[in-house]
């Protein structure tokens, strides 16, 4: 019986690592925007005008993403807890022969919701950060033929 448990536990494990790689993906993201940050904070004293504007909206757009992405660690981190718990709700069942499956069910189901919420807040990070990349048109010479 023990063999079974193992092998139905091996689903879950493959999610945590699924989830290891996202947070691995994450962690990269938030230290690129820090550094971003830390640049523009210096910036922020030297510009004035137009100039200090845009610095500041990208600050804001930055302090923005930080939050999002720390959100998606966070729930991530949680996420990867509960299918951590989903595996030993289904080694207890095992080992004390009680009828878990719902427990298990129930965290494992958690897991999931918990992923794909950390996903969408991933989601929104990239759509701001495409939103505060676009190259200004005066760049593009777009009057200009080539």
């Amino acid at each position: 019986m023990i063999a079974q448990t193992i092998q139905l536990a091996l689903a879950p494990v493959f999610v945590l690592v699924a989830m290891g790689n996202i947070l691995n993906l994450l962690s990269s993201r938030l230290g690129r925007v820090v550094d971003r940050a830390r640049a523009l904070q210096d910036r922020h004293m030297a510009t004035e005008g137009p100039d200090h504007d845009e610095v500041v909206a990208e600050i804001r757009m930055i302090d923005q993403r930080i939050g999002l992405i720390t959100r998606a660690i966070r729930l991530m981190v949680v996420s990867g807890l509960s299918v951590g718990l989903t595996v030993a709700v289904l080694f207890m069942e095992e080992l004390v022969d009680f009828k878990l499956q719902r427990v298990a069910a129930a965290t494992f189901l958690t897991a999931i919701l918990l992923l794909m919420w950390a996903l969408v807040l991933f989601l929104r990070e990239t759509q701001i950060s495409a939103q505060q990349l676009r190259i200004p048109r005066v760049y593009l010479e777009l009057e200009r033929e080539i």
